[in-house]
């Protein structure tokens, strides 16, 4: 996976405009504050399914990028397997850079 994309996500972190984690983030989405569901390709089928219930249920967008937990963990300076950009610029933004990488391949 481009650095570049992973390197958005520490700045979408920094600029407190994620939540990390399964529970948190289906409160997220509950809440309606989720704009973008984000799961690393080797998260759990548990983890997966519930998350995606979740979105299915309240609308959230939701997509599995091509990059293990380890990276994604070291891309937002926490274990995480599954995050939620609560900004919709930020998740506008982070769409954008992961289909130019797309397109790079």
């Amino acid at each position: 996976m481009n650095s570049k994309i992973l390197g958005f996500l520490g700045i979408i972190r920094r600029a407190g405009k994620m939540t990390i984690g399964c529970d948190p983030v289906v409160d997220s989405i509950q809440s309606g504050k989720a704009k973008l569901i984000v799961m690393a390709s080797d998260i759990s089928p548990n983890t997966k399914k519930t998350v995606l219930r979740k979105s299915e249920t309240y609308n959230a967008h939701t997509i599995v990028i091509p990059c293990t937990k380890d990276e994604l963990s070291f891309a937002v300076g926490r274990t995480a397997a599954v995050i939620s950009v609560d900004d919709e610029g930020f998740a506008k933004g982070f769409v954008k850079k992961l289909a130019d990488d797309k397109e790079e391949c």
